[in-house]
């Protein structure tokens, strides 16, 4: 329904996307990726008209919507309630059910409605703006980092009202999971440039590292053949009985298309450094508790032993005590009631977004992880930097002049220059896009010491915890498990369906429910059955392709060797027939790889098919509790 047409938009000299056109159809819900800094967010803001683009324009239909959650916390008010109401259609005015139903969604309680906005946290308010966007019913929503300041049950919620969106959508968040159970499409802003695929952020990034290896190939296939030319031009220039072979291959390179070769781009890359912890326990808290407020204890008689080398996973909707209980865990603030003992060889990484505040604004990235542990030099420190993405004169920025997210960084930064047997991690996801959130559950996965994690990813729950730690609205439990068992055993309560008010209702309710899980197997194995047959041909012909393209590569070489000898003997007519056999192999190169790009792209067209057929039953199943 809106259309970019050469869209341009530079900031300082530096270009973020350059003559890009792209379009949203109607009812499709779009995932916005790309590295942070590289102009997502300013794209939202040309599409909410709070920006305007450098060159291009953007088309959209007359009376068209757009609602965008803003930043800014403005409210008029007096109410919760109140507040969300005012982001109604004016038609639908009165509807205070329709606010309530979102803000309840959301984590907002019965008692929050009334409640003056003033009254609440930040990322209470940020979720009231998010709850305004929602309830205005707009004809396309845009979503920055909806994620955010929601609890897990919160975000499950919004994944469901956002399948069920029956317009336009556009999110931009960090949050892979949660935003492959949401999209139909992924759209990347890549190398200043768009691409729009159907699918998973998955397909998106497998096929735009597939474009790349192919354009690198033809690049360098071309520059091979490049230098052929030009040393065949250089070496018989002057030969008479030759001229008419030179001018061919004269005309020949000024044909040839000079391809740039591709700027490596970088990525969040690095690993902990671990310090081995002799003996089976890390840790142990015994009869735990805290409380802010007199006879409303946050937790209470929280026991709980943790051994070396186990990932353990803590969750729960916010404002239950989780940070508390990490900090706690970590050392930084004193429990209460009960005791936390360590190993005595324990050492530390402890990451939570308010540590920003403890950065020296005065001192540059470098020297903050120069002196964040007594071992590191001025090297390893350089080393981090650049692991970091500080690299070069970056490392010499002021703390002072970061964003939130290189603070974030920089706070990573800092774990990893001193070795460590115990993280403890805090939302660490916070600030990163989905490139780093990939390489921070890479390192993670990859560090053999203890974890501790407070997160709302899903993704980084089911890769890494081995059990849990869950808060609950009565109270908090050690579930001693991975957390896909956690969701098939009960998971989040608020999302489990209503019991069955009697014996009768309650057995028709179970052969319903294996009728119809059944029929979900049957349709899943129905899909994989087509899509196997659809897809192995292709498969097969994509390894013949390469098999071919690497045999002809293999050939081209020992022609140019070929080349090269008769050139040095001066031997006219083996000249004349390598060079025709090169133009003759080089045809068939080009040829197989205009049929490997071809039949790479029906693959993928044909798969995302399937993933959303795969998908559709998915979310059926979702919505339907029966099955």
């Amino acid at each position: 329904m809106i259309r970019a047409e050469s869209l341009s938009k530079s900031y300082g000299g530096r270009v973020l996307f350059d003559r890009v056109d792209f379009a949203l159809n109607s009812r499709e819900r779009l995932g916005l990726v790309g590295r942070n800094g590289h102009g997502k967010t300013t794209l939202f803001r040309i599409i909410a008209g709070e920006e305007l683009p450098d060159e291009g324009a953007l088309v959209v239909p007359k009376h068209y919507r757009v609602g965008y959650v803003r930043q800014r916390l403005e409210f008029t008010h007096p109410t919760i309630l109140q507040e969300a109401m005012t982001a109604l259609p004016p038609q639908e005015s009165g509807h205070h059910w329709k606010a309530e139903k979102i803000l309840a969604g959301l984590g907002f309680s019965k008692a929050d409605m009334d409640r003056p906005p003033a009254e609440f946290s930040g990322g209470y308010q940020v979720r009231l703006n998010l709850a305004k966007a929602l309830v205005s019913e707009p004809d396309l929503l845009l979503l920055d980092e909806p994620t955010n300041f929601l609890d897990i049950t919160s975000i499950r919620w919004v994944e469901r009202f956002l399948v069920a969106w029956p317009r336009e959508l556009m999110v931009i968040t960090h949050d892979r999971s949660f935003m492959d159970k949401v999209v139909t499409h992924v759209m990347g802003i890549h190398r200043q440039k768009v691409r729009k695929i159907a699918g998973t952020t998955d397909a998106y990034y497998g096929q735009v590292a597939q474009d790349e290896e192919v354009y690198e190939k033809t690049r360098m296939n071309d520059e091979r053949r490049r230098k052929e030319v030009e040393l065949f031009i250089t070496r018989f220039r002057a030969k008479a009985r030759l001229a008419g072979l030179v001018q061919s291959r004269i005309k020949t390179l000024q044909k040839m298309e000079k391809r740039d070769k591709l700027e490596q781009l970088k990525d969040l890359e690095f690993s902990f450094r671990e310090k081995p912890l002799p003996g089976k326990s890390a840790l142990q808290a015994h009869h735990v508790g805290f409380s802010y407020q007199p006879d409303q204890p946050l937790f209470a008689d929280l026991s709980v032993a943790i051994t070396a080398g186990e990932r353990i996973g803590i969750v729960g909707p916010n404002g239950k005590g989780k940070t508390t209980l990490l900090k706690i865990l970590a050392g930084a603030l004193a429990p209460q009631t009960g005791e936390v003992l360590y190993h005595p060889a324990i050492q530390k990484g402890f990451f939570e977004q308010t540590n920003v505040s403890h950065l020296i604004p005065n001192r540059t990235v470098e020297e903050e992880i120069l002196y964040s542990d007594a071992g590191v030099d001025r090297q390893l420190a350089r080393n981090i930097c650049g692991a970091m993405l500080f690299s070069g004169d970056d490392a010499l920025k002021k703390i002072a002049v970061l964003s939130g997210g290189e603070k974030s960084r920089v706070l990573l930064g800092k774990i990893i220059a001193a070795p460590v047997n115990l993280l403890l991690l805090d939302e660490p996801t916070n600030h990163l896009d989905l490139e780093s959130c990939d390489a921070l559950l890479e390192a993670l996965d990859a560090f053999e010491g203890t974890l501790i994690l407070v997160t709302h990813n899903e993704m980084f729950l089911h890769a890494l915890a081995e059990r849990l730690i869950v808060f609950r609205e009565n109270g908090v439990e050690v579930f001693d498990g991975r957390y896909q068992e956690f969701l098939e055993k009960g998971g989040w309560q608020d999302e489990r369906p209503s019991a069955p008010t009697d014996a009768a209702d309650a057995g028709a309710s179970v052969e319903n429910l294996k009728a119809a899980r059944k029929e979900l197997r049957r349709r899943r194995s129905e899909i994989s059955t087509r899509r196997t047959r659809a897809l192995k041909p292709l498969e097969d012909q994509m390894k013949r392709l390469e098999r071919d393209i690497d045999r002809r590569d293999a050939e081209m070489t020992k022609l140019t060797q070929s080349m090269q000898a008769a050139s040095e003997n001066s031997d006219g007519p083996k000249i004349t027939e390598t060079s025709q056999a090169m133009h003759v192999c080089q045809k068939e190169i080009d040829r197989l790889f205009d049929a490997l790009d071809r039949a790479t792209r029906e693959h993928e067209s044909l798969s995302a098919g399937f993933d959303r057929e795969l998908k559709d039953i998915e979310d059926a199943a979702a919505e339907d509790p029966n099955r």
